[in-house]
């Protein structure tokens, strides 16, 4: 389980997040909501390790790993897929997927056969650079390669920015295969409230900063969350 304790982040004089808490399950799916600028990319560069956090804890599987930077956090387990995907443009599909090995012990350097039956689309588009596929086919590509280092969280901030819609059910459904087989906890910002309410188990919207709504998915009161979705 990841466990987020009461964390303050702040940009030099400016606070991003003030208290907040986030707790994340193997094979559910967690989603983080809120309006632009309310601090959830923060949250996810703060579990990730890419944002050090001035107050509270940060816990995976047991272990306190708030001062751990983010390679180390990598091979415990936790990937991220950041907003805007990242990914190599001049490198091709298939090197772009073998930088997922950096974390990974060298016996353990390949392409699982399992990302191409989640993603056909990038068996045929080994060899084409990543700057040459469509906004979705990177989505794609940007999941896959944080599959590659086997993660056991999995963090996703706003994977259907941008994309067709076509593409969002095909990542839709790769979501919800991982977390079916229980061996993952996800975590998922999202502004798109259908996609989170089709795919949540748990739920936390966010605003100014703070947690202002979370619990299980079931007990989401629709108008409650729209309300901070909305400007």
């Amino acid at each position: 389980m990841l466990h987020v304790d009461s964390i303050d982040l702040f940009y030099g004089a400016s606070q991003a997040l003030k208290s907040v808490g986030l707790t994340a399950e193997k094979g559910r799916v967690t989603c983080v909501l809120g309006r632009n600028g309310v601090g959830k990319t923060s949250l996810m560069r703060a579990i990730c390790g890419q944002q050090a956090v001035r107050t509270g804890r940060i816990l995976w599987e047991d272990e306190d790993i708030t001062a751990m930077p983010p390679y180390a956090r990598a091979r415990r387990g936790i990937a991220f897929v950041p907003q805007g995907r990242e990914i190599f443009p001049l490198l091709t599909v298939l090197e772009n997927l073998k930088t997922g090995y950096a974390c990974l012990k060298r016996r353990d350097r390949s392409v699982p056969a399992e990302i191409f039956e989640l993603f056909p689309v990038l068996r045929d588009m080994l060899g084409r650079r990543g700057g040459d596929l469509s906004g979705g086919q990177q989505q794609q590509l940007a999941i896959a390669r944080a599959l590659v280092t086997r993660p056991r969280l999995l963090v996703l901030d706003e994977p259907t920015e941008g994309i067709q819609p076509s593409i969002i059910k095909e990542i839709e459904r790769v979501i919800k295969i991982l977390a079916g087989r229980g061996e993952m906890a996800i975590v998922l910002v999202e502004q798109y409230f259908e996609f989170a309410r089709d795919l949540a188990d748990d739920y936390a919207v966010m605003d100014r900063g703070e947690v202002v709504s979370a619990g299980r998915a079931a007990d989401m009161v629709e108008d409650d969350v729209r309300r901070h979705l909305t400007v």
